[in-house]
């Protein structure tokens, strides 16, 4: 049985590159765990996968918090803003397949837009936060 968070960063890895709003943002499948050197903006990278136990008195369960990044070399925000929108709207309250867990729910819970140091990149960090139960 794989981990909770591993089990649902592919998922929600598989569910991005799925989704054909944040394809045609991206202009292509550029969603990553770990950042090739010489990526081409824009893209998406998944980073913080933090795991709490969510067991009751009868069952086991898991919260996972993680966060999306929307990176963009566009002027000013605006591409950013409609990559974190589509990333959004792509994994709230979906309905993931995972391999060795159950989904209960998956909210979007905060978007935080930064501009960062270069002044040319602009970065959001959607986080999202996930229950999963083990598959019976």
């Amino acid at each position: 049985m794989s981990s909770a968070a591993w089990d649902l960063q592919r998922a929600v890895h598989a569910a991005l590159a799925a989704d054909v709003a944040v394809l045609a943002l991206l202009g292509g499948a550029r969603i990553y765990d770990d950042v090739p050197q010489g990526t081409a903006f824009p893209y998406v990278s998944l980073a913080g996968f933090t795991v709490r136990d969510w067991a009751t008195g009868t069952e086991s369960g898991a919260e996972v918090v993680f966060t999306v990044n929307a990176w963009s070399r566009g002027a000013g925000h605006r591409q950013a803003h409609l990559l974190a929108e589509a990333v959004r709207t792509a994994l709230h309250d979906a309905a993931l397949a995972l391999t060795d867990h159950h989904l209960v729910n998956l909210r979007h819970e905060t978007s935080t837009t930064h501009r960062e140091r270069d002044g040319d990149t602009y970065r959001i960090a959607a986080r999202f936060r996930a229950i999963l139960e083990p598959a019976a």
